[in-house]
């Protein structure tokens, strides 16, 4: 996901409950302290546009009168503040992946389970790395990995559950390839068709190091070139043969263009310039939106994952901390999971997400099954119609499917190096 602070689609919901209707109607209040509307606070919300809705603001000043004021910057300054200025936000929300740059920091602290009162509810696949008792891939910076610190001000990981939580869940999907299946024309199963001469000057990955780099190696994989030991953390020899394989396409003419944020990924489908593609799900939707067909296709070699969260500074105290506390334990009790659930991503706690949504809704968001009614955008837009299936099924598919996560590497540095030259070359 790294810059989806370009992400224009995200969907408002016009209808909010406000005042004591709000108290009264939503029963998302029991065990929020009610001295917070006595004593308003703002929360200053670090993190990129994407996760950033002024519904979700809205909505939050009308529950617990806590006042939400984002601060939209692009996946790399989020990591940029937390380490060089731990005090200008009072509320971050970054990436799973991004945790090994910022723990050793000491910027971030461990958040207390106690005080999370879904704690224990949050779905296995951060907690345990399983999904429906199954464990997933956990190639790259796999959630489970950096979930718990040793304690509250430690820089280290536990390899265990503890009290202290790095990152509470904010929204997570499995990534995979978009295509264009009026102009395709035939099934596509594998990743390794991304570099299929077929599709000459028709192709685009996203040129995003961290994640791209994540494509290629599926790709590569998929195509008997290399097994990696793990995709998301490569050494300099699988980072020379990834970045060959990729130049050696691009000499051949296979690829389009290299996009690097939403709106160009939704162009490029939607034009038909290309028919194939690294993809964002909401930039399907998108592109779907407009009436033409476009698929998040599933392959046989599983789904790239990515993961974000929230996290509190060293320097949250008092008041604004309690708050803070009150602010993450709303976002998961239900309304939001739900709001995130109807665009097409997943929410932390899937029990009071379900409760906040409409049963043929959850049907189909979750459960992989064909539309009883039109679905529809939070803003009324609508984004399937009745007899649709979602791409990738159901929850339990989609995301046990997951072969790799999104990762920081070990040689990191060198590796923006190469991808810098494939991009010249």
């Amino acid at each position: 996901m790294t810059d989806r602070a370009k992400d224009t689609t995200r969907i408002s919901r016009r209808t909010v409950l406000t005042g004591a209707a709000a108290a009264a109607g939503t029963g998302l209040l029991g065990g929020f302290p009610a001295v917070i509307a006595a004593e308003p606070v703002t929360l200053r919300y670090l993190g990129t546009a994407v996760n950033q809705s002024k519904d979700i603001a809205q909505k939050v000043k009308a529950d617990l009168g806590i006042t939400i004021e984002y601060i939209p910057v692009t996946t790399d300054d989020v990591s940029k503040r937390i380490i060089t200025q731990p005090g200008s936000f009072d509320v971050a929300d970054t990436e799973y992946f991004s945790l090994r740059k910022l723990i050793p920091s000491g910027n971030l602290v461990g958040m207390d389970a106690k005080r999370i009162k879904y704690a224990d509810k949050i779905t296995p696949v951060f907690t345990k790395g399983e999904v429906a008792g199954k464990r997933i891939g956990d190639q790259g910076t796999a959630p489970r990995k950096v979930f718990y610190l040793e304690g509250q001000s430690s820089t280290k990981f536990a390899s265990s559950p503890t009290q202290w939580i790095t990152l509470i869940p904010t929204t997570y999907n499995a990534d995979t390839l978009g295509i264009r299946p009026d102009l395709i024309k035939r099934p596509i199963t594998s990743w390794s068709e991304l570099l299929n001469p077929e599709f000459k000057g028709k192709a685009s990955i996203l040129n995003i190091p961290s994640i791209g780099i994540m494509d290629a190696a599926m790709v590569v994989e998929a195509l008997g070139v290399h097994k990696y030991r793990d995709k998301g953390n490569m050494t300099r020899p699988e980072l020379d043969l990834t970045m060959k394989t990729l130049i050696d396409a691009k000499k051949a003419g296979q690829f389009r263009a290299f996009w690097k944020d939403f709106n160009e990924s939704v162009n490029l489908m939607a034009s038909g310039e290309t028919v194939i593609q690294s993809m964002w799900s909401p930039a399907v939707t998108k592109v779907r939106s407009m009436g033409i067909p476009c698929v998040y296709q599933p392959l046989k070699e599983g789904y790239r994952a990515w993961a974000a969260g929230f996290g509190l500074p060293k320097t949250l105290k008092g008041k604004k901390l309690d708050a803070a506390y009150d602010f993450i334990n709303w976002f998961l009790s239900g309304w939001a999971g739900a709001f995130l659930n109807r665009q097409g991503y997943y929410s932390a706690v899937l029990e009071t997400a379900k409760a906040s949504m409409e049963p043929y809704e959850w049907a189909y968001w979750m459960e992989g099954k064909p539309a009883e009614k039109d679905i529809k955008a939070p803003d009324g837009t609508l984004l399937e119609k009745a007899g649709a299936v979602r791409d990738g099924g159901s929850y339990e598919a989609r995301m046990g499917g997951v072969a790799c996560w999104n990762a920081v590497m070990d040689e990191n540095d060198y590796m923006v190096r190469k991808w810098n030259e494939f991009i010249a070359a």
